[in-house]
């Protein structure tokens, strides 16, 4: 288990330097992309509860230190979501990438909606406020729907470099 959540959470660094330095190049048009539903949909649907949610929290941890919140908030509202998201896994057919992507967009839809809840200023102007949350959201799904399937295989890659074999956990409630 150690060795799963050790290579998930170099994965998850990768992926939020790479988001970063996204995010970076789109400050210019004042655009944020936010893709919290990538750090938990491969864990939660392909690999047991305890390393995808060990996975996911450290992930959050991850996501927490470079944010304006509370520490610990996306942590826990990614526990949440591995939570959600291991309990309907065995209704989808969870070894297609298409079913990996559809529930990386669900996921953060949910993710970035209940984010934006702590983090919007009371004081703003509601419009305004909420125009900025669904642009962003919008550009983010439209992330996530381009570069799922390559780091749901760069996540399937290096767990099978390291000789774990995703096919133990394929029907598996555990």
């Amino acid at each position: 288990m150690k060795r799963r959540v050790l290579i998930l959470t170099v994965a998850s660094l990768l992926l939020a330097l790479l988001l970063g330095q996204l995010n970076h190049y789109l400050a210019v048009w004042q655009i944020h992309v936010w893709c919290g539903g990538l750090f938990v949909a491969f864990a939660a649907l392909r690999l047991g509860y305890r390393t995808g949610a060990t996975a996911a929290f450290i992930a959050g941890l991850i996501l927490d230190a470079g944010e304006p919140v509370a520490f610990g908030t996306q942590a826990f509202l990614f526990l949440a979501a591995h939570a959600v998201i291991f309990t309907v896994r065995a209704r989808a057919p969870r070894e297609e990438t298409i079913v990996g992507v559809v529930v990386a967009l669900l996921a953060n839809l949910g993710l970035f909606l209940a984010l934006s809840f702590v983090r919007i200023d009371p004081g703003l102007h509601p419009a305004t406020a909420w125009m900025r949350v669904f642009a962003d959201l919008l550009v983010s799904q439209i992330v996530i729907a381009v570069i799922a399937p390559w780091f749901f295989a760069v996540q399937n890659r290096l767990l099978e470099a390291t000789g774990t074999n995703l096919r133990d956990f394929s029907r598996r409630a555990l």
